[in-house]
């Protein structure tokens, strides 16, 4: 891995994997966040009208500029992909296409849900761990609150294991293509107080829900434990047990409590 965290893709048959599996059409506007050596920016760029790549790197810039001279409508911007303002692209992504460092993966996901709601199409290549937890089931090890968030505003369309020997240099963990497209009910109006309970309910796996909403200051325990038996579930419930649907539920009993 690079000192940014970057595992560079360098097999050109699975760049065009990632792109067939967006589902992208020719309007589309990618965005593409560690575009690295522009392997994978390339064959987007030939599928879309426009790509948005972000790249924190300058030490790439003589790597991406024949990929930007032959390409027009690729657009790119030096910076750290957590830092720049997403939701100020111009023009707005419409499709996420992306070998996301590891290290940002889970937070550029999420943030890319919520800042960038014109975003309804995904496909990124990240540690294989992370696809498992992004759409994992409820008790089992895997399943957090990343896990419920994804659930509720998206759905996975395909999952494709990849081997470490695509990568330079290689990483010391399997990856996976993982592909999702944005549910059409997902709880945008709700999105950020959603966020909030399902983090808080999540915070210590080892504490009974109710204990973590209270240490959270979103309901006293005993209030929370009244609701929670109000919902059907046992008042000694852990967050791990409610499945996603559960939980826009909970915010909204605990609004009107």
């Amino acid at each position: 891995m690079t000192r940014l965290g970057q595992n560079f893709l360098r097999d050109p048959n699975l760049a065009r994997v990632a792109v067939d599996r967006a589902q992208l059409r020719p309007d589309d506007v990618a965005l593409e966040v560690g575009p690295g050596r522009g392997i994978l920016t390339a064959p987007l760029a030939e599928a879309v009208a426009t790509v948005q790549a972000i790249e924190i790197d300058r030490g790439l810039e003589g790597d991406l500029a024949p990929v930007l001279a032959a390409h027009p409508n690729v657009r790119l911007t030096w910076g750290d992909a957590m830092q720049v303002p997403l939701a100020d692209l111009d023009p707005a992504p419409t499709a996420f296409v992306a070998n996301l460092p590891y290290n940002v993966a889970t937070p550029l996901i999420l943030t890319s849900i919520a800042d960038l709601p014109g975003v309804d199409r995904w496909c990124v290549m990240v540690q294989r761990e992370i696809a498992d937890r992004l759409f994992a089931a409820p008790s089992t090890p895997a399943y957090g609150a990343v896990s419920v968030l994804m659930q509720l505003a998206c759905e996975r369309t395909d999952l494709h294991p990849v081997g470490r020997a695509v990568f330079d240099p290689p990483p010391r963990v399997d990856s996976a293509l993982v592909a999702f497209r944005r549910r059409a009910d997902w709880p945008r109006d709700t999105w950020e107080p959603l966020a909030r309970l399902v983090h808080a309910g999540f915070r210590h796996r080892r504490k009974t829900l109710a204990n973590n909403l209270a240490m959270a200051g979103l309901a006293e325990r005993d209030a929370a434990e009244r609701i929670l038996e109000d919902l059907g579930h046992d008042r000694r419930i852990r967050a791990e047990a409610i499945a996603p649907t559960g939980w826009p539920v909970l915010l909204d009993a605990i609004t009107v409590a």
